[in-house]
């Protein structure tokens, strides 16, 4: 792209944003921008959600470097002017479905459009982990960032080994259970359908248990006795801030379970989903091993 032609990209919600050149100040969701910082983008700030508080979730920020990046806040704390603190020319946000912006209250969200370039890329389980990856790094392109064959390298290396792990324990295949600790006596279990990352692993052949019907459309919400009782080799443990301790919720129970820190929320560049896949193969490997 020239500077004659300016800078275009439309969005997941279909809407066009244009500069004449391309933006170099991104402000971003914090999902987003260490997505983007994977993919050869730095942004210059971020900011949270309401499960996030007045400091980073450092589970969600993946490699950014935070004492380069400030930090917006989160929540009911950012208003436009607060975002726009840091002079972004650039604003790049998620949806969960509908374009409606996560993270923002809808007045901040239209404040903050009518002074800046907003894109909104859907991240909602509608879509593949791989599509979503394909929208984050087509952004990324289009913002001078230019593609990495040894980052993709890495993440087929990290897809081929966990095919191999797999196959190697077919016959005894270790039980994967993905849940986000709700309190020392509940907890929520991941709908492995539901999340864009899971589908990944039950492609290649992982077997992520399903917990029972019932109410919840994305997560089935158990007591600690029903939670166990769906007998997990491997806990994909959620580790956001927001979510309490794994300790505290097993207590005695599988105390020799091999765990793998898992943020719900994945970052889409190509070396951090493999570093995900390493370890996913890591504790596969324990569990049999143990």
């Amino acid at each position: 792209m020239t500077e004659q032609s300016g800078w275009r990209f439309s969005d997941d919600r279909g809407q066009q944003s244009a500069a004449p050149r391309p933006p170099e100040r991104v402000l971003a969701y914090v999902q987003a921008g260490a997505t983007l910082w994977d993919l050869g983008v730095r942004p210059v700030g971020i900011f949270g959600s309401d499960h996030d508080g007045p400091d980073p979730d450092t589970a969600k920020t993946g490699t950014l470097p935070l004492d380069e990046v400030a930090y917006a806040g989160a929540g009911s704390s950012l208003d436009a002017e607060r975002l726009l603190a840091a002079g972004p020319d650039l604003v790049v946000a998620v949806s969960y479905g509908g374009g409606h912006v996560y993270g923002l209250a809808p007045e901040t969200a239209k404040r903050l459009e009518e002074r800046v370039p907003v894109v909104v890329l859907d991240v909602s389980q509608a879509r593949t982990f791989a599509q979503i990856g394909d929208r984050f790094a087509a952004l990324a392109r289009s913002l001078g960032a230019v593609d990495r064959p040894g980052a993709e390298r890495e993440l087929d290396a990290a897809r081929q080994r966990l095919r191999a792990v797999v196959t190697a324990t077919a016959a005894d295949a270790p039980r994967v259970l993905a849940l986000s600790p709700a309190s020392p006596e509940q907890a929520y279990v991941a709908r492995p359908g539901k999340w864009p990352e899971l589908r990944v692993l039950t492609e290649l052949g992982v077997r992520v248990v399903e917990p029972p019907e019932g109410p919840g459309v994305n997560w089935a919400t158990l007591d600690r006795a029903d939670t166990f009782a769906l007998r997990p080799e491997v806990v994909l443990a959620d580790i956001r801030a927001h979510a309490a301790p794994l300790e505290e919720l097993r207590g005695s129970e599988a105390v020799s379970t091999p765990v793998v820190p898992w943020n719900p929320e994945p970052l889409y560049g190509p070396r951090d989903h493999a570093r995900f896949l390493d370890l996913v193969a890591d504790a596969l490997e324990a569990a049999r091993a143990g």
